[in-house]
């Protein structure tokens, strides 16, 4: 079961100060490089990545002394205001207004603490394939500081929309802290109500948790958790280092918006005849010279469809196999849902099955990932590459493969926007602890 629970967060003071914290946001530490990190600090010295991203790159850990600023950062701002540790534990209230092309869209979500267990074993599930990355740099700011600077994405299956318009009723008519970040509107309230909160928490209980984004950040809780049992024994039961901070949103809410990640091949030429000669595949010419309105073309052909774009060639095609189950039984340790996917496609057949063997000796292809169409397109030129289009994946896809305990290929999706840094910490210090100061 997944259990919840509300938090006393630490978070910018926006009493005194306004509720505006536009120029204390950040994006998400690990798409951060010097050159942002350093823009944002020049607009406002005061910006949660100071705290965040104490060393770089965060790919391994830094020097003692850089996580030790961190915490040094964090408790300065706590005892001259600019930041406030709440007394009264909450559910954060998080949503999201943003545009993406004509429409707008706004995603409603949650902080909380999640009690953590090791993946597939409860009620926490990864949705998609990761690959091994350190944790290091995460564990060291997570012992400096004692907190959950940055949350875990969770998914949760809500098609009657209970657990939003219950919080919803809660709310109060003004928010508590509002910021614009990359033309993406956040605002975050406080529900204190103890009646309501009680309520939110049975209505999640029996439902899985699927973690969309923020896999490493979950094991490096669990390592955190783990040393601190091995130092200090036995944890109570509601010691906060049992919980991981997540902010929760329903699979069916209207502004949780999927985009697709392309794929590309640097220095890999492939031509039509490799297609044309494989009796699996079937090729078809997309009339279109933009390649948006070739991705948007492939969901008439099934979500099977991957579009190829070699530079040289031009033009945007479809690929996709003649039978929809060429992967059953290429793939018989997969479920149904997953030899269903167009990424599983790709991977399993076009890359592993033709391009490596033709065009890599044997080797599997390296990759490179692309958030957008023109993107891809542009990267495969500049590379004297090839582009494969995807489709973006749907809500019913991932439904399907996470319910039967199945993995998306790796970086299946794009939860559109990022979630904003610096709004909520979640403090993993024991209440005596906490009482002493952080």
């Amino acid at each position: 079961m997944s259990t919840i629970r509300p938090f006393p967060a630490i978070r910018y003071a926006t009493i005194t100060g306004g509720r505006d914290i536009s120029t204390r946001l950040a994006p998400p530490y690990d798409v951060l490089d010097q050159s942002g990190k350093d823009a944002l600090l020049r607009s406002d010295p005061l910006n949660f990545v100071r705290i965040d991203l104490p060393h770089m790159p965060p790919n391994s850990a830094g020097p003692p002394a850089a996580y030790e600023s961190s915490n040094n950062t964090l408790r300065k701002w706590l005892s001259d205001g600019t930041m406030v540790r709440d007394q009264q534990p909450a559910l954060y209230i998080y949503h999201q207004t943003y545009r993406h092309g004509s429409t707008e869209y706004v995603r409603k979500m949650f902080f909380a603490r999640l009690r953590l267990e090791p993946f597939g074993q409860g009620s926490i599930f990864p949705h998609e394939r990761t690959f091994g990355g350190p944790k290091e740099d995460r564990l060291a700011l997570t012992k400096a500081t004692q907190a959950n600077l940055s949350p875990i994405f969770g998914l949760y299956e809500d098609a009657d929309n209970q657990v939003a318009r219950r919080l919803e009723a809660a709310l109060s008519p003004e928010p508590l802290a509002v910021g614009t970040m990359d033309e993406v509107e956040n605002r975050l309230w406080a529900v204190t109500d103890q009646a309501a909160i009680a309520e939110v928490a049975q209505l999640l209980e029996p439902k899985p948790t699927y973690i969309a984004d923020g896999h490493h950040r979950c094991g490096t809780a669990m390592l955190y958790r783990d040393g601190l049992i091995e130092r200090e024994g036995p944890l109570p039961e509601e010691h906060p280092a049992n919980f991981v901070l997540c902010v929760f949103c329903a699979m069916e809410d209207p502004g949780l918006l999927i985009l697709p990640t392309h794929r590309v091949l640097s220095g890999v030429r492939i031509t039509a005849d490799t297609f044309e000669a494989d009796e699996q595949l079937e090729l078809s010419k997309l009339e279109t010279s933009d390649p948006d309105e070739a991705v948007r073309a492939l969901g008439q052909l099934g979500p099977l469809a991957v579009g190829w774009h070699e530079p040289a060639a031009g033009g945007y095609y479809a690929v996709r196999p003649k039978s929809p189950d060429i992967l059953d039984v290429l793939e018989p340790e997969h479920s149904e849902s997953w030899c269903r996917l167009g990424l599983a496609f790709l991977h399993a057949y076009l890359l592993e099955r033709v391009v490596a063997p033709q065009f890599c000796g044997g080797q599997a292809p390296v990759i490179q990932y692309a958030k957008s169409g023109p993107g891809a397109v542009e990267a495969a030129r500049e590379t004297n590459g090839t582009a494969f289009l995807m489709q973006p994946t749907t809500m019913e896809e991932l439904r399907g493969v996470c319910g039967v305990g199945d993995l998306m290929p790796h970086k299946s999706t794009y939860f559109y926007p990022k979630l904003a840094s610096g709004l909520v910490i979640n403090p993993l210090a024991s209440a005596a602890t906490e009482s002493r100061g952080l």
